[in-house]
């Protein structure tokens, strides 16, 4: 499945490029004209570690997730990947690099006014982070954004799993851009989020010692800061040096994020419940 996917997107890949190029050489009117039928971009980022909401899905390697985006006239289509390029193992084993996760979202965006609503769905396909791990099982999400366009960007998504993992998971987020030239910018963020599961089975709550218990976790879950220097390096290309830490916003998900980490240790609670982690994304929008 993850390779069809993967295979039809490259193939628009090169279907769109010729269109890119023969945009740049029209005039601004033309341009205006064509941003109303096909808009995009294609991204790759180089980071240090993959964290997603608050759990430790790589460990002392570096990970590359290529993205790419079509709008068309409020409709959007994304592709976005993991590539672990040394998945870890607390005995020291040496895997090969793996391609741990594909991610397809279909949304709309629409805006009324300062207040911008999207609406969309996401289907998550994983695979086994190493050749000794089974895969996790496949997930998909119906998620909502509202977003106003004032002071700081207030955002608020709410994502509910539709598929295996029975939650909700509401996000709430800000963040601000000051000028520091023309061609580079300081972007600050910070997400704060709640989970509520729906199952103890597939998302339980997890004790002080660190172990799944049989009731549902329905707390306040991790908190995200980030750092951006996004530099306009030429035309719509940006590269994008960033920094992040991530932290558990109650003791309930400090346990569950011990619960779910990747660091080999006897005693479950050694392992960690913060992530401070960087890299930086290249962008190409058109």
């Amino acid at each position: 499945m993850k390779k069809i996917i993967t295979a039809v997107f490259l193939l628009l890949i090169i279907a769109v490029l010729p269109l890119i190029s023969w945009a740049e050489e029209q005039t601004p009117t033309e341009q205006k004209q064509e941003t109303d039928k096909l808009t995009g971009e294609i991204a790759f980022s180089v980071l240090s570690a993959y964290i997603s909401r608050g759990q430790e899905l790589s460990r002392n390697s570096i990970v590359v997730q290529p993205s790419v985006t079509l709008n068309y006239k409020g409709f959007s289509i994304n592709y976005w990947g993991n590539l672990d390029t040394k998945p870890y193992s607390a005995t020291d084993i040496n895997y090969s690099a793996k391609d741990t996760e594909t991610d397809i979202a279909l949304f709309y965006t629409k805006k009324f006014g300062i207040l911008q609503v999207t609406p969309g769905y996401i289907y998550y396909a994983y695979s086994a982070p190493n050749s000794d791990a089974s895969a996790p099982l496949d997930s998909q999400e119906l998620f909502f954004t509202l977003q106003i366009d004032t002071l700081l960007s207030p955002s608020l998504t709410i994502y509910k799993d539709i598929a295996h993992y029975n939650q909700w998971y509401f996000l709430l987020g800000i963040t601000h851009t000051f000028q520091l030239s023309k061609i580079v910018g300081l972007k600050v963020s910070a997400q704060a989020s709640y989970l509520k599961s729906e199952n103890a089975e597939t998302y339980p709550r997890y004790d002080s010692n660190v172990q799944p218990t049989t009731d549902k976790f329905d707390n306040f879950h991790d908190g995200t800061i980030s750092i951006c220097l996004p530099i306009a390096a030429y035309k719509t290309f940006v590269i994008i040096p960033t920094v992040s830490y991530v932290f558990a916003l109650s003791d309930d998900a400090r346990y569950e994020m011990k619960g779910y980490g990747l660091k080999g240790t006897a005693n479950p609670a050694d392992k960690d419940s913060s992530f401070f982690y960087g890299g930086v994304t290249f962008s190409y929008t058109f």
